[in-house]
């Protein structure tokens, strides 16, 4: 997994009903975009983050682009 700061990270529910937390990459610590990342959740808080199978990352680029 790859990011860059700025980019949009979605952990996604593992129980229905459950909401995906949100957050944008305020950090990239690994070498090469690699985690672990620094990431602002919704909530204003701010964490170390390493991200598992259940999470995807939205290039802010691409998104850029598509608007």
């Amino acid at each position: 997994m790859q990011a860059h700061v700025g980019d949009e990270i979605a952990v996604h529910s593992r129980h229905v009903g459950e909401p995906q937390r949100l957050g944008v990459i305020t950090e990239v610590r690994g070498p090469n975009g690699a985690p672990p990342y620094v990431v602002r959740w919704q909530d204003g808080t701010e964490a170390v983050f390493f991200p598992s199978a259940d999470c995807t990352i939205a290039c802010k680029e691409k998104a850029q682009a598509a608007s």
